[in-house]
Order: structure tokens, then sequence, then C-alpha cells
């Protein structure tokens, strides 16, 4: 069975900026350790293809962490 990586979109991150936009939550099903913080997709498709890995997105709902901020 291939692996999984789960990876959702950062929430502190600007569109118009150029940094990585991507965090790594959660692997399953394959033996691999991520050394850094933040990712750009296209190297977590790299990854996700030398490992044989399946990529999920987990989608966050906008509205719902805007409605959560405690002030």
């Amino acid at each position: 069975m291939a692996g999984i990586i789960f990876y959702r979109e950062r929430t502190k991150v600007g569109e118009d900026k150029k940094a990585p936009r991507y965090v790594v939550v959660a692997v399953s099903g394959v033996d691999l350790k991520f050394y850094a913080k933040h990712m750009r997709k296209q190297e977590l498709d790299q990854i996700a293809a030398a490992v044989k890995a399946k990529l999920v997105e987990l989608k966050v709902d906008k509205r719902k962490k805007q409605d959560n901020v405690e002030c």
C-alpha cells in the first residue's frame, strides 16, 4: 500500500507573498521525516512522487476561522 501525506494551506500567509504556503499535518504508511516547517506545493509533489505516496489536501473553512477568533 502506498503512503498518504496530509497537508493544508497555511493560514497566516498573504496571497501576494512568495513564502511557502503549505504545512504537512500527518503522514501515514511511509517512513518519512520532514525537517522543513513550511513547503511549496511543487516540493510536496516531488516528495510524494519519490516515495510513491498520495497527497491529500485538508480543507480549511476560512469563514469559520474568522468567527472563532478571540479578542
